[in-house]
């Protein structure tokens, strides 16, 4: 199973960042027999956009063709492109290594709340 987490640093023993769009790395992390095989980041495109970063991240998500995304929130633009992907979705915060744990236990909730868009800000989640 191939996760993406949304995070604020580069390693497995980092947090979630609660802003999708805007956080600073995307983690995999490949979980075979319930453990974790492989983890590897990169910078999250969107990020240092001023407008649509939420629909950037979600392309570059995307593009890494995961099972499963586990992050803190999703607006509006970036939650209809997940959606369409068929890319399961799971709400956490806290550290990420826990946060997979959990989520190949059954214990992590799905993301239901979708926040709203950011509309004159530059904040485009």
């Amino acid at each position: 199973m191939k996760i993406v987490v949304s995070s604020t640093g580069d390693n497995i023993d980092s947090q979630i960042d609660m802003r999708f769009g805007r956080c600073a790395y995307f983690l995999t992390v490949d979980v075979e027999n319930n453990e974790i095989k492989s983890v590897s980041a990169v910078k999250n495109e969107g990020a240092v956009q001023a407008h649509g970063a939420g629909v950037t991240a979600a392309q570059q998500v995307g593009n890494m063709k995961p099972d499963k995304l586990i992050t803190g929130n999703l607006g509006p633009n970036a939650s209809g492109i997940i959606n369409q992907l068929g890319i399961e979705t799971y709400q956490a915060s806290g550290n990420i290594k826990d946060a997979v744990m959990q989520l190949v236990e059954g214990k992590l909730p799905k993301l239901e709340n979708i926040v709203p868009g950011h509309s004159g800000t530059g904040n485009t989640e």
